[in-house]
C-alpha cells in the first residue's frame, strides 16, 4: 500500500481551515501553518500538527521540513507579496506541487510565473471541493452532488483502451454511472455503449463517493 500523502497549509483562514480539516478527517498528514497564535490555538483542536511560524522565512521553510510534504496549499490571497514569497521558496526547497489561492486573474499570472503548479479563486472553488481533488488522486475533476454522490472525470485506464463500454461493463464493476464522455472540448453525453475507448478521452461518471477509492 503507497503511504498517504503529506500536504502543508498555509493560512488558516476560512479557505484553508476547510481545505486542512478535509485533508485531515481523510487521515491525510497536515502541517498547518499561520502567523497569528490566537488562530493557531483554535485550530489545534481539530488539527494536529499546528504551527506559529511566518512562511515568508527560509528558516521556517526549513526547520517545518516542509520540502519533505508533497503538496503545499498557499491561502494567504489578501496578502500577494507573502504568498510570492512562500511560493518561491517551497519552491526552492523542493516541494513538488504548491497550490495557491488567489484574489485576481493579474495576481494569477504573477503567481504562476514565480513557480505555482495551480492557482484558485475561492469564489469559483470552495476549500472542501480544492481538498476532495486531492484526496482523489488519478481524477480529472471531482464535484460532490450531495453527501455521499459525487460527479466525477476520470482518465480512460490503460485496460479500458481499445475495449467498448459493454466489454467493461463498468457499471457492475465500479458502481458508477457514465453520463458523457468528453475528447478534447467536446462532451458527449449521447453515449453509444458499442464505442471503443481510448487514452484521448475521459468519462464524466456519478458514483457513491466511498466507491470511489475502487478506481485508484
Amino acid at each position: 500500500m503507497k503511504p498517504n500523502k503529506t500536504y502543508a497549509v498555509f493560512g488558516l483562514g476560512r479557505y484553508g481551515t476547510a481545505v486542512a480539516r478535509e485533508l485531515v478527517e481523510h487521515g491525510m498528514e497536515v502541517i498547518a501553518v499561520d502567523t497569528e497564535e490566537r488562530i493557531i490555538n483554535d485550530a489545534a483542536v481539530y488539527l494536529p500538527v499546528c504551527k506559529c511560524a511566518d512562511v515568508t522565512d527560509a528558516e521556517v521553510i526549513s526547520r517545518l521540513g516542509i520540502g519533505n510534504v508533497d503538496t503545499v496549499i498557499v491561502c494567504m490571497a489578501s496578502n500577494l507579496e507573502a504568498s510570492v514569497m512562500a511560493v518561491t521558496l517551497c519552491k526552492e526547497a523542493g516541494v513538488k506541487t504548491v497550490i495557491v489561492k488567489c484574489a485576481n486573474e493579474m495576481h494569477q499570472k504573477i503567481l504562476l510565473r514565480v513557480g505555482a503548479d495551480q492557482v484558485v479563486f475561492p469564489e469559483n472553488e470552495s476549500g472542501v471541493r480544492l481538498a476532495k481533488n486531492l484526496l482523489s488522486s488519478g481524477f480529472i475533476d471531482m464535484i460532490s452532488l450531495s453527501k455521499d454522490v459525487s460527479m466525477v472525470e476520470i482518465d480512460v485506464k490503460d485496460d479500458w483502451c481499445g475495449k467498448n463500454l459493454i466489454e467493461l461493463n463498468l457499471r457492475k464493476k465500479y458502481g458508477f454511472n457514465i453520463v458523457a464522455i468528453k475528447r478534447g472540448e467536446t462532451v458527449n453525453v449521447n453515449i453509444n455503449p458499442e464505442q471503443v475507448l481510448d487514452a484521448e478521452s475521459s468519462l464524466i461518471v456519478i458514483a457513491n463517493t466511498a466507491k470511489l477509492g475502487k478506481l485508484k
